[in-house]
């Protein structure tokens, strides 16, 4: 279980599903232990679509390393379809390019199923969701007051080695 708390909007919980995306999940697991994500913000925000975070180079934070996209056109069966709730791991368009980022999605995209890493979905939290994803954003979908990831918390997950791809 993960329980990610944003300033000012209230705490979303999600159930992490390894057997969808291992590697990814584990990815978000050890990122999440080390503090990493707190203080970061949702840097991308699209209303019936979803909210994207964990950009550490906001910050002054920098995940040096890639992993493996875990979904179909990768050659993965990963069967999470990107549904209400859903989170996934953002990327370039290279199918390797994973690392901290994160988005969660708003609303259901089946476009995204078979084209992202989904790892996960919101069990708690959907009021959050819903009053993140309503928030003013400029024409880069960012929003103009910052929505601040104060933590991300990890309660009884396992602990797996990440396999990490090359150090960026």
């Amino acid at each position: 279980m993960i329980k990610i708390t944003v300033k000012d909007f209230g705490t979303m919980t999600l159930e992490l599903d390894y057997g969808a995306a291992k590697n990814s999940a584990a990815n978000f697991v050890e990122l999440a232990r080390s503090g990493f994500y707190d203080g970061l913000i949702f840097h991308r925000v699209i209303k019936g679509f979803m909210i994207q975070g964990g950009w550490g180079d906001l910050k002054g934070k920098h995940c040096p390393y890639t992993i493996k996209g875990e979904f179909a056109a990768n050659g993965v069966a990963n069967p999470l379809k990107h549904t209400r709730g859903v989170i996934s791991m953002a990327r370039t368009m290279f199918p390797n390019s994973a690392s901290s980022q994160f988005f969660i999605m708003h609303q259901d995209a089946p476009h995204l199923d078979g084209q992202y890493a989904a790892f996960g979905k919101m069990v708690d939290g959907f009021d959050v969701l819903d009053k993140i994803a309503s928030v003013d954003t400029d024409g880069r979908d960012q929003p103009y007051k910052d929505v601040v990831i104060e933590k991300v918390e990890v309660i009884d997950e396992p602990t797996y080695k990440v396999e990490k791809g090359p150090d960026r």
